[in-house]
């Protein structure tokens, strides 16, 4: 009778399929996950460990999510889930941003401007809410564990309460003022704009130089030292002839020197480094030099306006320079913060007359009423009227615009409340003084970005936090109506009012009646109409969550968002911080890139190269969008495309296909009944054990801990590969099939099995989330388990003397078989071998070798994967490869003489018989 040996071998199967269908399944996974109410066990099982807080910058409760959305949670997640396999208790709290301008423009779009404030603003709270729940179903679609019932909203009424407390604090501390000064403005927006909000893209505007006629000729003549300075000019270059009614003095650096020159346009002062360059735009490069000084003798030098009735001076400035133009600078205060800041110097006027809508006023003498735009025409041809104007050219040049409408901002003066930067506090410190030193005890991720935050703090101007708008947080402060100061008890009404805010939310401000709070003195107070800047409302929320919540905690232990947050959210947190408790409310900022195409280019719907996170969800699944983002080095930019997602897909699978191979072989093992002492364990086991735990303390214990995530991958996805596919998993299939399934040698082989399969779940399950947890559950049996309720994998001790002597030897066997594998397949090319099982090896071994190779015995053929090796010493090391010349065992399909000569067995070979018949064969090593 013939024997099915396929019925005797160990060929097991496992429930978990060959493919993920991720994009079918995950949705079921992630409906589990809520009503096991996984997050709220999670912190009871880790109530009492050590914290670990990641504090959510919150996105904009405005349009569905993006690939950057996904990516900055998605990263998010796996750094709060390795944190917590590393024995932290790290709850996850996501927020959003829910004040601001686009959700006004959006309610408006919808329901028209003519809507009464508080009507407008429940819109407005309506709107967002809706956003919210859209954007919060993507994000848990993403695998993103967290505390989803409870976010934190800026727009809460207790959130709101909070962020006027930190306002408060600030101006108690003494950094909030008053003033008119230049700052950015969007004509579309009606209002200023924070630093965060403008971005800088080309623009074409007319660069034009103008000739100041100088009215003090006598004195023009002693500062150069010439007979005859009549009929002079000063003469300024710039780019916005709009500001020039504003002019209030012409600027020159006391350090550069100027030189009077005769020309046919009349005598002009000029730089001396730019004067060939300029004189050649006006045509006058037979121009005679006639004599040179200082910009300091030019000080209050009078000149005449180029077209108003009113002289300006020369003033000294250390912010002229010979970049471009002629090195004397046009000088508004209203328009400029150089400009202002030089003028406030020289006690110069800041007279504004443009409007809030970009337009002149109408006592604005030639322009009243164009905008600012169309003014630029008339300007010049005012200035060719007047004979001034001695040149005009078209420049492309870096302009700011803002970052929600694209279009052009201008500097324009108005009044708002700052927060000043150099402003001394209570405390005789002042605020970048403050920010700079917390700076200094951040640690960034990458490096570079705390030299890119410190110049940012280092050149940031004051931060202007007032707003003209009517959905924000509102500045709630009374102010004298003749004096303009604040009421002398702004600190007690401040608290006052949020206690209503806390109950009624920011309509308790705005439908406030002075008297109910100020008694008789209503009279003699207003309240403030502005409301805050939206970054300063993000900006706060390590006050108004971090510090209200009891599962979090004050200052987080990390902050990461996109690579624009340094002039954004980071820097914002940083001030409020530093401006009510003296610190960064952050240990350490990660920054990173943002997502493009695979050609490197930015991603926009007009060229149709938007990836779309809810796409790859529906298609591949997340845990492939989780895999290209932990895979990809995110400190520069991300690139995605269809093809980039392909290659991704094939290492999941193969990820997928070992953790298969894995749960097969354990089908039938019991850890608790069935597991080997370590010392027990064959010494290839041994072997294979120590590779995984080396493989998780770099993992683990260093990629992870520096958020070095796509070396983890790489190290993931080469053990697989190089360690377990090409080698370990490899070698051990013979043990696995062909030994009896409780045999000492098979359950050796299992017992590591085990230790390498936990390991690499707990290892991947901060980025593959759902195939480690689908994992976790065929391993334990439990649909109740998660790989995220444990830590990292403990592993046996081993001596390291041991350890490292073990780890050289089979390394040393290794680069061998590495050798004998290339030998073999040059025989299987050029059809002398089937597969390797045909081969038979003659090693001589060197002295060093062959120790090694001697000590594994009979072994030593399953290490190669071959069917007999003969070994012999010898001076250097040399193999032959040969063909065996034995029959092939139809059981274990190695090449052996015995092969057919046992009864009552067909074509097997002793070993096998031995393992279907006796008591089985016994393995030592390998």
């Amino acid at each position: 009778m013939s024997i099915d040996y396929r019925k005797t071998v160990n060929l097991l199967d496992t429930p978990f399929p060959m493919r993920g269908d991720l994009a079918k399944r995950e949705p079921a996974w992630v409906k589990r996950w809520q009503e096991e109410k996984r997050y709220e066990k999670l912190r009871k099982l880790c109530a009492g460990r050590p914290k670990f807080v990641l504090h959510d910058g919150p996105p904009y409760a405005n349009g569905d999510i993006h690939i950057g959305h996904a990516v900055n949670k998605v990263l998010k997640d796996i750094i709060v889930r390795s944190r917590t396999l590393s024995g932290f208790d790290a709850p996850y709290v996501p927020g959003w941003d829910c004040h601001g301008l686009p959700i006004e423009l959006m309610v408006e779009k919808l329901h028209g401007k003519e809507i009464p404030a508080a009507k407008f603003r429940e819109l407005c709270r309506e709107y967002a809410k809706e956003q919210i729940a859209r954007q919060k179903k993507d994000f848990i679609r993403l695998g993103v564990l967290g505390d989803w019932d409870n976010p934190y909203l800026t727009m809460d009424f207790k959130t709101e309460a909070d962020i006027v407390r930190t306002l408060g604090k600030i101006n108690d501390n003494g950094f909030l003022f008053k003033g008119e000064k230049p700052v950015h403005w969007c004509i579309e927006c009606g209002s200023a704009l924070a630093e965060a909000e403008v971005e800088y893209e080309d623009k074409a505007s007319p660069a034009i130089d103008v000739a100041f006629p100088v009215a003090d000729s006598a004195r023009l003549a002693e500062a150069f030292g010439v007979a005859d300075a009549a009929n002079a000019f000063a003469v300024i270059w710039t780019t916005t002839p709009w500001t020039l009614p504003a002019n209030q003095a012409v600027s020159v650096s006391p350090t550069l020197t100027y030189q009077l020159f005769d020309t046919v346009k009349g005598k002009l002062i000029l730089a001396k480094d730019l004067a060939e360059s300029a004189l050649a735009r006006y045509g006058c490069a037979d121009a005679t030099l006639l004599a040179e000084v200082a910009g300091e003798k030019l000080d209050m030098l009078m000149l005449n306006h180029p077209f108003y009735a009113r002289q300006v001076p020369v003033i000294l400035g250390d912010h002229v320079t010979t970049d471009a133009g002629t090195g004397l600078v046009h000088t508004a205060p209203a328009h400029g913060l150089e400009d202002f800041q030089v003028g406030r110097a020289y006690g110069l006027p800041v007279e504004n007359p443009v409007m809030d809508n970009g337009r002149y006023t109408s006592a604005t003498e030639f322009f009243a009423g164009m905008s600012v735009w169309e003014a630029n025409p008339a300007v010049i041809a005012l200035l060719q009227e007047k004979g001034v104007l001695l040149a005009n050219i078209k420049l492309v040049h870096s302009y700011p615009h803002c970052w929600r409408h694209k279009t052009p901002i201008i500097f324009r003066a108005t009044a708002q409340w700052f927060i000043g930067m150099e402003k001394p506090g209570k405390e005789g410190e002042t605020l970048r003084y403050r920010a700079r030193r917390a700076v200094e005890s951040t640690e960034f991720f990458p490096a570079w970005g705390r030299a890119r935050l410190e110049s940012m703090i280092s050149n940031r101007p004051d931060w202007c936090v007032s707003r003209q708008r009517s959905w924000g947080v509102p500045m709630t402060f009374f102010v004298h109506k003749e004096s303009g100061e604040l009421h002398p008890r702004s600190g007690a009404l401040l608290e006052e009012v949020a206690l209503r805010i806390e109950q009624q939310g920011i309509e308790a401000w705005f439908s406030l009646d002075a008297k109910e709070l100020l008694g008789d003195e209503a009279e003699q107070y207003k309240k403030l109409s502005d409301t805050l800047d939206v970054w300063f409302d993000s900006g706060s929320t390590h006050f108004a969550v971090l510090k209200q919540r009891p599962e979090l905690a004050w200052p987080a232990d990390l902050y990461l968002e996109g690579s624009d947050q340094h002039r954004g959210w980071f820097q914002s947190s940083l001030l409020t911080g530093c401006g009510t408790i003296g610190r960064a409310p952050y240990k350490q900022l990660l920054t990173h890139g943002f997502v493009v195409d695979g050609k490197g280019l930015k991603m926009s719907k007009s060229k149709g190269n938007v990836v779309a996170p809810q796409k790859v969800n529906d298609s591949l699944g997340a845990d492939i969008l989780r895999l290209w983002v932990a895979s990809t080095d995110y400190s520069g930019e991300l690139a995605i495309s269809d093809e980039i997602l392909k290659r991704v897909t094939e290492s999941y699978r193969r990820l997928r296909n070992t953790l298969r191979f894995l749960l097969a072989n354990l089908s039938d093992f019991d850890p608790l009944q069935d597991a080997v002492p370590f010392g027990r364990l064959l010494e290839l086991d041994q072997y294979a054990i120590l590779l995984a735990k080396n493989v998780q303390d770099k993992v683990a214990g260093d990629q992870y801990s520096r958020y070095a995530f796509h070396q983890a991958m790489q190290e993931i996805v080469g053990y697989c590969s190089e360690d377990m596919g090409a080698f370990y998993l490899d070698v051990i299939k013979d043990r696995l099939y062909t030994m009896q399934a409780d045999s000492a040698g098979r359950r050796s082989a299992q017992t590591a099995l085990y230790h390498i399969t936990r390991s690499l779940l707990l290892l991947l399950q901060p980025v593959l989330c759902f195939t480690s947890d689908e994992a976790w559950q065929v391993l334990t049996g439990s649909e109740e388990e998660s790989a995220l309720f444990h830590t990292w994998h403990e592993f046996p001790q081993l001596d390291d003397g041991a350890a490292q002597a073990l780890l050289a030897k089979w390394s040393r066997i290794r680069e061998l078989r590495a050798q004998v594998n290339k030998d073999v397949e040059t025989l299987r090319g050029e059809d002398k071998l089937g597969s390797s099982l045909q081969a038979e090896l003659d090693i001589v071994a060197d002295e060093a070798l062959f120790p090694l190779l001697s000590s594994l015995g009979e072994d030593l053929k399953f290490v190669f994967i071959v069917s007999r090796v003969r070994l012999s010493a010898g001076d250097v090391t040399t193999v032959k490869v040969s063909a065996a010349d034995h029959a092939k065992c139809d059981r274990c399909w190695h090449y052996r003489s015995d092969v057919g000569t046992y009864a009552g067995h067909g074509h097997v070979c002793g070993r096998c018989v031995e393992n279907i018949d006796g008591k089985g064969e016994v393995r030592s090593y390998a």
